[in-house]
């Protein structure tokens, strides 16, 4: 039986103020490997913004529904869906086919999908698959880090950021967050970033060389790219690593490839949504464990009504504050 309800959607490209509306929805019955919920509450990332405006490369023509990852309560399951009515869910929506989670209910992928952890609040369970699977895909997946090595994380004080910065404490490494203001990094710190950098006014790179002894980072994690990136680079250690995640800063990472040729050093790619399902589940699974035992959860920023999407999406485009942002819907 279809279920009725609201959804914010584009059918242009532009400022999310003049483009998204709050429109009347019909969800059908899900398919075999999804899940229908009803949406408790749903993460806000900057590609939610991206898609909007039309430069997100997963969703290249209107119309678009933005919100990306969301908690819920399953209302109905997929014949293959390993989930039942009633369960709480946190996971990601099939956005790039214009199905977000910025609405009453969404869709979540049952392969993307996994049991929210009781240790969990909604705005936690909102904010977590998007950040710490990206962190778990660099730092675990791709890289190895181990405890002793030393990180340093680039747009630290973002969920993906947050993220690294939390699980990389887990593993026992040392942290070394790099942000655009006192404000950020004062954020990051609390997290528990070892040392902070502030790129406007320090050169990244050789204030990670002095945070090391000149010796350099084992790794950095990158999700930023750009001028500061290319300035971080030069604090990397020999024969360390650099995971190329994102480019939010408008323009991926511009290495000096000689620098990267004569210090041995390896740019490895991370897009977490490129694994097998068997890697999800392990992954799935190493995440949830880490969560139950209370090593890892997410760092809050602000959290928003469902009706204010428009707006906080909006405000992103003038800079991303610190800390997971979230959306909540309050049906009391």
């Amino acid at each position: 039986m279809a279920t009725e309800g609201r959804s914010w959607r584009a059918h242009a490209f532009g400022d999310p103020r003049a483009v998204l509306r709050l429109e009347d929805v019909t969800w059908e019955p899900p398919t075999p490997d999804r899940l229908l919920v009803r949406v408790a509450a749903c993460g806000v990332g900057l590609p939610d913004l991206l898609m909007v405006q039309g430069t997100y490369p997963l969703t290249p023509t209107p119309p678009v529904q933005p919100g990306q990852e969301v908690v819920g309560i399953v209302v109905e399951a997929g014949a293959n869906a390993n989930f039942r009515v009633g369960d709480r869910v946190m996971g990601l929506t099939p956005f790039t086919e214009g199905h977000g989670g910025f609405g009453d209910h969404a869709y979540i992928r049952a392969s993307k999908a996994v049991l929210a952890p009781s240790t969990l609040s909604d705005a936690e369970a909102a904010g977590f698959m998007i950040g710490f699977r990206t962190a778990h895909a660099a730092l675990i997946s791709r890289l190895t880090v181990r405890a002793g090595q030393t990180i340093a994380v680039l747009g630290a004080s973002g969920s993906s950021g947050l993220a690294a910065i939390a699980l990389s404490k887990a593993l026992g490494a040392r942290v070394i967050a790099v942000g655009s203001s006192m404000e950020k990094l004062a954020y990051c710190a609390n997290a528990g970033a070892d040392d902070c950098i502030d790129h406007r006014v320090s050169d990244v790179g050789d204030e990670l060389l002095a945070l090391t002894g000149g010796i350099g980072v084992d790794v950095l994690f990158d999700p930023v790219g750009g001028a500061v990136a290319a300035q971080a680079v030069k604090g990397v250690r020999s024969r360390g690593s650099v995971a190329v995640i994102g480019f939010a800063s408008g323009s991926w990472i511009d290495a000096a490839m000689g620098d990267v040729v004569l210090h041995n050093l390896a740019l490895v790619g991370v897009f977490a949504g490129s694994f097998s399902a068997e890697e999800d589940e392990a992954m799935n699974r190493t995440l949830l464990e880490m969560a139950e035992q209370g090593l890892i959860r997410p760092a809050l920023g602000s959290s928003y009504a469902f009706s204010e999407v428009s707006d906080v999406l909006h405000r992103l485009d003038q800079g991303m504050p610190p800390g997971k942002i979230t959306v909540h819907f309050d049906r009391s």
